[in-house]
């Protein structure tokens, strides 16, 4: 037989082992990138349709819209949380009203109080807490004209406490009503006080608070000789003191803290320095409330 290749003809293929399919070759690394698991170099991966350039275009624009929609809220989340959410929650109207059952009652009526230069001529003063009144509402704590007086600003909580003075000679009762009025209603009230002359007014004295088995067990409203009454802007709050002598003796003279303190004062609230102790006591009890809610609308730094 004549195996002479003709002229034009194909050669065969040379003799050899013939080629396997799908034939394994080991990945080659890519600028640093870890080789493959040895599961993802043994499957064969499904083959991928080529991407329309509308649909690549439409994925594109889904992905920065999404970024964008995250982005803003994130954004939106914590402008408020840092600015307008954050200084409401941290106000001081929104602090102080709370603060009669968030602050500890040793901090708003300290078991000891010193008044220096508190007493009549600059004599200092030391005052010891002998009980703290259950919080309640002001209806029953305070004389009804005082209650229908202060009932613009609502009445959140009332907290009382009484002191007696270093010789117990004295008893006074501090009191702290917290209202519900905002810093508008606050300050009407404030101006009301001062225009009308109400804190002079012996028909509004608060009330007092009566402990048995103390030197304050006898001090009810006849006993009352001193008083003052604050109203703050600041924070919905409204302090005021009413003082007494210990021996449980009637007053038929009370005279209000501003004019007892006075110069020339005859009377025996002002000559038994009882108006000093009314107006030191709601003093230092008022600084220590200004201070614990300054502390607490502070942002932490």
């Amino acid at each position: 037989m004549d195996l002479t290749p003709r002229p034009g003809a194909v050669p065969p293929p040379p003799a050899g082992p013939a080629p396997v399919p799908y034939a394994y070759r080991p990945p080659q690394p890519y600028f640093g990138v870890p080789p493959e698991t040895p599961a993802e170099t043994t499957t064969r991966l499904r083959p991928i349709r080529t991407r329309h350039p509308a649909r690549t275009a439409g994925a594109a624009v889904c992905v920065v819209l999404g970024l964008g929609l995250i982005g803003g809220a994130a954004t939106g989340a914590w402008l408020t949380s840092d600015s307008s959410a954050d200084a409401s929650a941290r106000s001081a109207y929104t602090v102080g009203r709370s603060a009669w059952h968030s602050v500890p009652v040793d901090t708003l009526f300290p078991r000891t109080l010193k008044g220096d230069g508190a007493g009549p001529g600059g004599a200092d003063r030391v005052w010891t807490r002998i009980a703290v009144a259950p919080d309640g509402g002001c209806r029953s704590a305070l004389d009804p004209l005082l209650a229908r007086t202060l009932g613009p600003v609502g009445c959140e909580r009332l907290l009382r406490a009484t002191y007696t003075d270093a010789t117990s000679s004295s008893v006074t009762t501090v009191g702290v009503i917290f209202t519900e009025g905002d810093a508008a209603a606050m300050k009407a009230l404030s101006t009301r006080f001062t225009t009308q002359d109400l804190g002079r007014r012996t028909d509004l004295m608060p009330r007092t608070y009566p402990v048995e088995g103390t030197v304050a067990a006898g001090f009810g409203d006849r006993q009352r000789a001193s008083w003052t009454v604050h109203v703050l802007t600041e924070v919905p709050v409204v302090v005021f003191a009413v003082s007494g002598f210990a021996d449980g003796r009637t007053v038929t003279d009370p005279q209000p803290a501003a004019r007892a303190v006075a110069p020339g004062a005859t009377t025996a609230a002002a000559q038994a320095g009882l108006g000093h102790e009314a107006a030191g006591l709601a003093d230092r009890i008022e600084r220590g409330l200004r201070r614990t809610v300054t502390d607490l609308t502070e942002k932490p730094r």
